[in-house]
């Protein structure tokens, strides 16, 4: 993948998504349109993005049984998407399942641990033990069901790779040094995660959101 950056489109306006997407498309590897987007334009929104000539990352984080999340992943065929995520606690049979019912080209990770929590979040969930304890679990988890990769921190990445050498990583809530981490809080810089074997770099506001959004993705860029 020459340039791993995929663009974090959650925004209401379509027309906006697109202008921003066109603009941005000389410095960016692919689009990651998540469940406000596709909650809001659907299919029609999704094809619409894709005229942009990008590859597809569709964040829809799949939870359900297992029947229910094969059904989803078959009604997505025709979107033709590069990446899907489903939710790694949704087990090994869920995960089996979303598998066998992608696309043949499409790639299927699983989401760990979403980079909005730490380990106090954690425990009030009722899971014990470490951030790293747990996106290792799932990571194990997700490998022995066939996966292709999965979604983690960067600050997981590293040793997630060490043992799933060919992994496919996919990794948000990154933020470029000097950058407002907002929600996040397990961060790190994109150099950083690349570096310990991100296969997918998701950026969002620290470029949609900048005061010129080019400058910041060829700044990104540049560090990588």
């Amino acid at each position: 993948m020459s340039n791993p950056v995929y663009l974090a489109l959650d925004v209401p306006q379509l027309e906006a998504g697109k202008a921003l997407v066109e603009k941005l498309k000389a410095h960016i590897g692919g689009v990651k349109l998540g469940l406000e987007f596709f909650c809001a334009h659907g299919h029609h929104g999704v094809h619409e993005i894709a005229h942009c000539g990008l590859p597809i990352f569709l964040d829809l984080k799949l939870h359900d049984i297992p029947n229910t999340v094969a059904g989803a992943m078959q009604s997505i065929h025709v979107l033709e998407p590069a990446i899907v995520t489903v939710h790694a606690s949704g087990g090994r049979a869920m995960m089996e399942d979303a598998k066998a019912a992608a696309a043949e080209h499409t790639k299927v990770v699983a989401v760990t641990m979403l980079t909005s929590l730490d380990e106090r979040d954690l425990k009030r969930t009722g899971v014990d033990g470490s951030a790293h304890d747990q996106v290792m679990r799932l990571a194990d988890l997700a490998q022995e069901a066939g996966l292709d990769g999965i979604v983690c921190s960067g600050q997981e990445v590293g040793t997630v790779h060490k043992q799933w050498k060919d992994g496919f990583f996919v990794v948000p809530g990154l933020r470029p040094t000097g950058s407002s981490i907002g929600d996040q809080k397990r961060v790190v810089t994109p150099r950083q995660a690349r570096n310990d074997g991100a296969s997918v770099l998701v950026i969002g506001r620290p470029i949609s959101k900048a005061d010129d959004p080019v400058a910041a993705a060829r700044a990104i860029e540049a560090t990588l």
